[in-house]
């Protein structure tokens, strides 16, 4: 970094801080998390039998430091390729017509209030609105530290089993919703695409009603027709940034795909495609006759269903990050 010619790479130049900044990071939780248990081991010498004070002060800093040396833990599991990047997260409504639409939309208010709480900034890329009810589908890119790292895990597909408040008699109802996740890749990545391999549709955008109703086809649909990867986006304001933003994302599934192909290690970053109904589950969230929601993964399970749908998804997500190790 102190060469006279550091900046004449910009690109390279840049990913070089991101990871001295990383390791500068690990240094310095490492560093910090040493000098309390230090700090701790000194306190206990000097401690007796009859200094509770001290002893319930020895006892704050251990669970301090108990702490600490966890999240240290989970650090060392983010090691893969794209865990410190960005991501991309989808969310498609599956079987169960309305009432999925409806699932997929409570999916999206969970990650939403999830990547809230952590930190995280969510993008909408597209959103296709149901019939009814909630959405069909939405896309949405989450930007912070180590976001791919931690929502990898969550895809796949996510069963809700409740007593339907769209249904007069009052049934128990069964709706699923996938979830696909995928890193985002640096934007300059060397994809070939050959025009004749993508149909482009472009249709007016969704979205609010009066004067934000959108009265021109700015929204754009592109299909890579060799590969059945279909990319829609209409956040941005022209049908040409629209057209790039899809065509930037559908370069990042196609580099994905290429990975897969040449390392099958890598291929866990985006399985193929799945069944949205019943014999496919990521995740199960029941609420009646009983409240649980149980990982099919991991095996992890809790019975607060309104904690998690309100986005309290930490300890799913850490179990799931430990099981990837």
């Amino acid at each position: 970094m102190e060469e006279n010619n550091f900046w004449n790479d910009t690109e390279t130049a840049n990913k070089i801080i991101k990871e001295t900044n990383l390791i500068k990071r690990e240094v310095e939780n490492i560093e910090s998390l040493n000098k309390k248990v230090k700090n701790n081991l000194n306190m206990l010498e000097l401690v007796t039998e009859n200094d509770k004070d001290l002893y319930e002060l020895i006892e704050i800093e251990y669970e301090d430091i108990q702490k600490q040396l966890e999240n240290l833990k989970l650090e060392t599991y983010l090691s893969g390729e794209y865990d410190h990047n960005n991501c991309i997260l989808e969310i498609h409504a599956g079987a169960g017509g309305t009432e999925s639409c409806d699932w997929a939309n409570m999916l999206l208010r969970m990650y939403t209030r999830y990547c809230k709480d952590k930190g995280y900034m969510v993008e909408e890329i597209d959103k296709q609105l149901g019939e009814e009810v909630g959405i069909k589908s939405v896309m949405i890119k989450i930007v912070g530290k180590d976001a791919y790292g931690y929502l990898k895990g969550e895809k796949g597909v996510h069963r809700l089993v409740r007593i339907s408040p769209f249904d007069s008699n009052k049934r128990r109802h069964t709706s699923f919703a996938s979830v696909e996740v995928v890193p985002e890749i640096n934007k300059n990545i060397e994809v070939e695409i050959n025009e004749n391999d993508l149909k482009i549709d472009v249709y007016r955008s969704s979205g609010a009603g009066g004067q934000s109703v959108n009265t021109t086809d700015s929204a754009v649909r592109v299909t890579h027709l060799p590969t059945g990867i279909v990319v829609t986006c209409q956040n941005e304001r022209s049908q040409i940034q629209n057209k790039e933003k899809a065509i930037e994302i559908l370069k990042n599934k196609l580099y994905l795909l290429e990975i897969e192909k040449q390392n099958k290690e890598l291929g866990l970053l985006k399985e193929g495609q799945m069944s949205i109904g019943f014999g496919s589950g990521k995740r199960s969230y029941v609420m009646c006759p009983y409240t649980l929601v149980k990982d099919n993964d991991t095996g992890y399970e809790t019975g607060d269903v309104e904690g998690v749908l309100n986005g309290n998804i930490e300890e799913f997500i850490i179990e799931g990050i430990r099981r990837q190790v």
